[in-house]
């Protein structure tokens, strides 16, 4: 089964989308803060469906580093595919996530985040965070940032020490690996899960 733990990784996701932010972020420490400057009720429960949609499919594709983390999350199967078969994929991916996620981000309206620290992990750089929730626990997330030709680009989001680009690979390959070790399987799975979703996926 399919599991993106879409209620915590939410969390991290929506507040991305709260606070109009300028193209050029070159400190991280600003970068991850801006995020939380206007809180997220612009993205509360009231807030329709199809636009948190629209605004997540914007941000997801300014913000992420979606190449990197749809080759990563793929895995060594990436190089089964061919080229037409690689961009496709990419795409999908790109769709699958926007619409799983989407679906959730109403529920994280008035969440706060507050910068807590910012250290080099080798190529990137990893900017510690606190959400604080008026009624759950606080989510402690880690948001690993590169250097994408001057821009920061998101790589992977860490929530309570989960990494959500490794779990989503895991689920990948488990897939893939239903389905007779063929990745393009994996691609016909999104396909399906993008005309039909909610339907069970194997």
């Amino acid at each position: 089964m399919l599991r993106l733990s879409l209620s915590i990784a939410a969390v991290a996701l929506v507040l991305l989308t709260a606070a109009p932010r300028s193209d050029a972020a070159p400190d991280p420490r600003a970068f991850v803060g801006d995020i939380g400057t206007e809180g997220i009720q612009t993205l509360g429960p009231n807030v329709p469906l199809a636009e948190r949609t629209a605004r997540f499919d914007k941000l997801f594709e300014s913000d992420f580093d979606v190449p990197g983390i749809g080759r990563f999350v793929i895995g060594r199967y990436w190089h089964e595919l061919n080229p037409d078969q690689q961009q496709e994929f990419l795409q999908l991916f790109k769709q699958y996530t926007v619409a799983s996620y989407a679906a959730k981000l109403g529920e994280y309206g008035g969440a706060r985040l507050n910068v807590t620290g910012v250290q080099n992990d080798g190529a990137e750089t990893v900017v510690a965070s606190e959400v604080e929730r008026s009624n759950g626990q606080p989510v402690k997330i880690d948001w690993h940032l590169i250097d994408a030709g001057g821009q920061l680009k998101v790589s992977d989001v860490y929530v309570n020490g989960v990494s959500m680009k490794v779990t989503q690979r895991d689920e990948f390959a488990s897939i893939i690996q239903n389905n007779g070790g063929r990745p393009e399987a994996l691609l016909a799975v999104l396909r399906e899960q993008l005309r039909n979703p909610g339907q069970p996926v194997r």
